[in-house]
């Protein structure tokens, strides 16, 4: 497995927040100021009422990178997009287990593939849902807004979304777990400061952190931010 998983505070920017007729243009960039992994979308307009990405966006974009991509599947039919993704030749899969009546299968079927595995939970959704998989989960992304409603403005991140990622992290080192903590949904710099030196090992970046008028200056401000919370060389 890419050594890049193992590292702390992991930027993953967010496909979606950025220019989507110039994708590839941007990816380019983003790679080019060492971003390593870059977080994929998946919507089937059903179970989240938006669909920007299409699945052959995806596979054309990665024939065109070498960057890790972070797929995040919100669907009703997990199974099939889990699929594609498998063959497009994805390094991260996490699906909703508000959806998946199979999940301990579907992350076996995932990781047999020695892709990273992991499950979703909406803000709502309670961790005890994760009791008998998480051994299972190399990641568990947890949303602190409702997924698809990022383009609302009356969509805030969650008042327990604090209490809920201390409450995760507890679980995981209290079976002492590899597992890592995802967060989507507003990520904000305050989020980083706060979280990225225990709690949170993946930040996805997206328009509250990342400008698309400023991709460059945007990541150079992250990497100080993790800089100061690491050390060292990114």
């Amino acid at each position: 497995m890419n050594s890049v998983w193992q590292e702390p505070c992991i930027f993953s920017p967010s496909l979606i927040c950025f220019d989507l007729c110039n994708l590839e243009e941007q990816v380019h960039t983003l790679e080019r100021l060492g971003v390593k992994v870059l977080h994929v979308d998946i919507l089937d307009g059903h179970f989240s009422p938006s669909m920007p990405l299409g699945l052959d966006t995806v596979r054309q974009l990665r024939a065109k990178t070498d960057m890790e991509f972070d797929c995040h599947v919100m669907t009703t039919r997990n199974e099939f997009f889990v699929d594609e993704l498998l063959d497009i030749g994805v390094q991260q899969i996490v699906f909703h287990v508000e959806t998946e009546p199979h999940a301990d299968g579907l992350l076996n079927k995932i990781r047999a593939r020695g892709v990273r595995a992991g499950v979703a939970l909406k803000p709502a959704t309670p961790l005890d849902s994760l009791d008998f998989i998480i051994e299972k989960c190399d990641t568990v992304l947890l949303m602190l807004i409702n997924p698809g409603y990022a383009s609302s403005s009356s969509e805030k991140q969650a008042v327990y979304a604090e209490r809920k990622i201390k409450q995760l992290s507890d679980i995981i080192s209290g079976r002492e777990l590899g597992t890592k903590i995802e967060i989507d949904g507003r990520v904000s710099e305050e989020n980083i400061k706060k979280y990225g030196g225990s709690e949170v090992g993946i930040f996805v970046t997206g328009s509250t952190c990342i400008k698309k008028s400023d991709i460059e200056g945007s990541v150079e401000n992250l990497n100080n931010i993790r800089r100061s919370i690491v050390g060292g060389e990114l």
